[in-house]
């Protein structure tokens, strides 16, 4: 694993200083790594560099380094079309990936450089005297959140991983793996402390930051990995039940930053800036050089679903047929549309499954049925279990495509990865997970072993 050394001080000066989603200022002059977490303003700078590296980096962001277009590519959701030459995305979408590649290191190492910017925020805010207890609440809360979000992410997509908390590099590069299991438990017990310390109320009216209910639903995520059906269930509902939110019934109006069926977003670090989604998978008169949605997902739709008309355009280019993803429109000017992460249609589709899963077919499917009458597509009747298990796999493929990695998600929780072989021909089963950096494991060998396949 890559340590970093850098000052935390020097971090909050030199990165992202211009970054505009935030509500204080980064300070002028360089400080001393003593004084960061001395006052709140300097904590709360500390804090927005983080979210500014997830908004570019992590892999959250919407853009080609994220799980949103990695994931989807991976699975299939989405095609790339980059040049073979670049070697990395490429090789991801073709399930051929080795642990050399580019994109995997990447994706690891900002990982973890998130990962030691949080612990910094944590450690510094637990050791501060000159920062009121609500603001250190705040801002703890917020750091372990987003630390354990980062950390699901990567158990999910390499498995065991290891679970750092300190900025030491004697101790970082010299750390072995965290078994998945154990991995969940502390991330619980995170989310936990972290689920006491932050309130309901959002601390900003755009929803940029986390709040509760968002801790919440990350927790709920995991006990549905877990097969913790009624754990999960129980947060669900209470996020259902929260007059926070309420649902959204214009498919049109669905990635619209002022919708009150948003839980958490990211701004844009400059005003008028497109999203990085917006921005990534837009092609208008050339073939695409990045994604398109695939054959696959367009023809998992039926032809009245108003998603497939909203959210996708077809385009016709040289006489080839190529699908743009549509849902963030505006590429220049953009003054009314953030990156979404959470919704409250995710929780209406975890909680249908969560009863599901527990024989409840009947209280879950209002549930969906909400999510398919929003789209102008027929109810569900009283069907078996595993006939609306079904249906719910290709319900989230239809709402969250190109979303956070969601497709891949979704299909390992139900343990159906393998069903992809017949549109990846270069799938194998051990492609549920992916390979260790392999300079990450020649600078600690403590990582290995190497997961299995690579």
């Amino acid at each position: 694993m890559k340590t970093y050394t850098l000052l935390i001080g020097m971090i909050i000066l030199t990165m992202w200083s211009c970054e505009k989603s935030i509500d204080v200022d980064f300070p002028n002059t360089q400080i001393d790594v003593t004084q960061v977490f001395e006052n709140v303003s300097t904590a709360d700078g500390a804090l927005s560099n983080l979210y500014a590296e997830m908004y570019n980096f992590s892999v959250l962001n919407g853009g080609t380094a994220g799980t949103g277009a990695l994931l989807g590519s991976y699975t299939d959701d989405l095609t790339c079309y980059m040049a073979a030459s670049l070697g990395g995305a490429p090789d991801i979408y073709n399930n051929q990936q080795i642990p050399s590649n580019s994109v995997i290191k990447n994706l690891w190492a900002n990982s973890y450089k998130e990962i030691y910017l949080a612990n910094s925020i944590i450690i510094g805010v637990n050791s501060s005297s000159g920062i009121g207890i609500k603001d250190k609440n705040r801002i703890k809360g917020e750091a372990l959140f987003l630390r354990s979000l980062i950390y699901f992410y990567l158990s999910q997509i390499f498995g065991d991983v290891p679970y750092v908390t300190t900025t030491d590099y004697t101790v970082n590069q010299k750390i072995g793996k965290t078994s998945y299991q154990d991995l969940n438990g502390f991330i619980h017990n995170d989310l936990a402390l972290s689920i006491d310390l932050l309130e309901d109320n959002y601390r900003h009216s755009d929803r940029i930051y986390p709040n509760k209910k968002v801790v919440q639903l990350l927790r709920a995520i995991i006990y549905m990995h877990e097969n913790k059906w009624s754990d999960a269930e129980l947060l669900l509902k209470d996020i259902k039940n929260s007059t926070l939110y309420s649902w959204e019934a214009d498919v049109s109006k669905t990635f619209k930053k002022t919708g009150k069926h948003i839980l958490w977003q990211f701004k844009p670090l400059q005003a008028n800036q497109p999203t990085n989604e917006a921005a990534m998978y837009y092609f208008t008169t050339a073939a695409p050089t990045g994604y398109a949605l695939s054959n696959s997902l367009i023809n998992s739709f039926e032809l009245t679903d108003m998603r497939l008309q909203k959210w996708i355009t077809k385009m016709t280019i040289n006489q080839n047929v190529f699908y743009r993803c549509n849902k963030y429109v505006n590429v220049i000017n953009n003054t009314d549309e953030y990156s979404i992460l959470f919704r409250l249609e995710e929780v209406n589709l975890l909680l249908a499954e969560s009863l599901v899963r527990q024989d409840r077919r009947e209280e879950a499917l209002p549930f969906i049925n909400a999510v398919r009458q929003r789209a102008g597509i027929s109810n569900l009747g009283l069907l078996s279990n595993e006939q609306i298990l079904e249906e719910l796999l290709k319900e989230n493929r239809r709402e969250f495509f190109a979303e956070k990695g969601n497709r891949f998600l979704t299909l390992k929780r139900f343990g159906k990865l393998d069903n992809l072989s017949p549109v990846k021909p270069n799938w194998k089963t051990f492609h549920k997970l992916w390979p260790v950096p392999l300079s990450d494991i020649s600078l600690n060998p403590n990582l290995n072993p190497q997961n299995s396949g690579y």
